[in-house]
């Protein structure tokens, strides 16, 4: 069953929160649920997953769809890290170097998608 669409006004509205500090695990949640709507609206598909534990996580880019098991192309990070990234906070490849995303699978690039426009 799919999640229900968070309003551009909500998704917002929890950026702005935790932009301005909010530690509120619900405005967390929905940021990142936000911003993985909008990821899916822009590159819809089913060859990558991307993984934001605990609050969510996506398919997304047209290609080839796995149908069983761990998909080849995944990428995971935590949620302040993903925020960042969707935002234009910080870059894909600085993430990267730096750890704080696990990219595998030839198609696990998201630098071309990144940043979202929230």
């Amino acid at each position: 069953m799919p999640l229900p669409t968070i309003t551009t006004d909500a998704g917002r509205a929890a950026l702005a929160a935790v932009a301005s500090g909010s530690v509120a695990r619900a405005d967390r949640a929905t940021a990142v649920r936000y911003l993985l709507q909008l990821l899916v609206e822009k590159a819809p598909g089913h060859t990558v997953e991307v993984r934001v534990p605990p609050f969510g996580a996506a398919q997304v880019v047209e290609g080839p769809r796995h149908t069983r098991g761990t998909p080849p192309n995944v990428v995971e990070t935590d949620a302040d890290t993903w925020i960042a990234l969707a935002t234009g906070a910080e870059s894909w490849t600085d993430a990267v170097t730096a750890g704080r995303v696990a990219a595998s699978g030839t198609r696990a690039d998201l630098s071309d998608l990144l940043p979202l426009r929230p």
